[in-house]
């Protein structure tokens, strides 16, 4: 652009909550994870902030989106080790009886048994989960709990001009990366079309 300023003066829009998680730096310390930030660019103080006032998805519950922004700005009471106690009605119960992946099921999918429009009624829940193999698990749990035969699929795996075999398949099929299913895939009828959506 012939030009000496950032992005050659193009207006360029950056957007993000600074009451969220850093990015991830491995092997670094606090202070060179924060210096990562975009508050600790050079590009900082040619920025024009501009601060988005209303929570659009926390609409329907004002109770909980304040009770998010107290959490992030560290104004919610905290007990032992800065832990924050969570009101009781976002707390599921452990009965004793089953684990607490059943618990969670249960309280989530409450009307598994009687369904009548299954793929509608899944849907429109979701289990958030940390990582793919919680993913796999309780995809694998829900799945078992649907009607009808369950069916077992599996998937080829190889690499692509491994001539010196360095990728055994075993070792392939242990592998989740994301948005890729699973080795092992369990399903029947009712599951087959809608299963993937049910655990993020």
């Amino acid at each position: 652009m012939d030009i000496n300023e950032p992005f050659g003066g193009k207006v360029m829009v950056f957007g993000g909550d600074f009451c969220q998680v850093l990015q991830v730096v491995p092997k670094s310390t606090r202070d060179e994870t924060v210096n990562t930030s975009l508050v600790k660019s050079y590009l900082w103080n040619k920025i024009k902030k501009i601060q988005l006032i209303r929570n659009m998805r926390a609409r329907a519950d004002p109770t909980f989106s304040n009770f998010l922004l107290r959490i992030g700005n560290g104004e919610e009471p905290t007990i032992r080790d800065d832990m924050v106690l969570l009101p009781e009605k976002l707390i599921v119960k452990h009965d004793g009886d089953s684990t607490s992946e059943d618990n969670l099921i249960r309280e989530i999918f409450s009307s598994l048994d009687e369904m009548s429009s299954c793929a509608k009624y899944m849907t429109e829940r979701a289990i958030l989960a940390s990582g793919n193999e919680y993913v796999d698990q309780l995809n694998e749990m829900l799945i078992a709990k649907f009607p009808g035969e369950s069916r077992t699929f599996l998937i080829f795996d190889s690499a692509e001009d491994d001539t010196n075999n360095y990728y055994q398949e075993k070792y392939l099929n242990t592998l989740t990366p994301s948005g890729l299913p699973p080795h092992r895939f369990v399903s029947n009828c009712y599951s087959l079309s809608f299963c993937e959506f049910i655990v993020y």
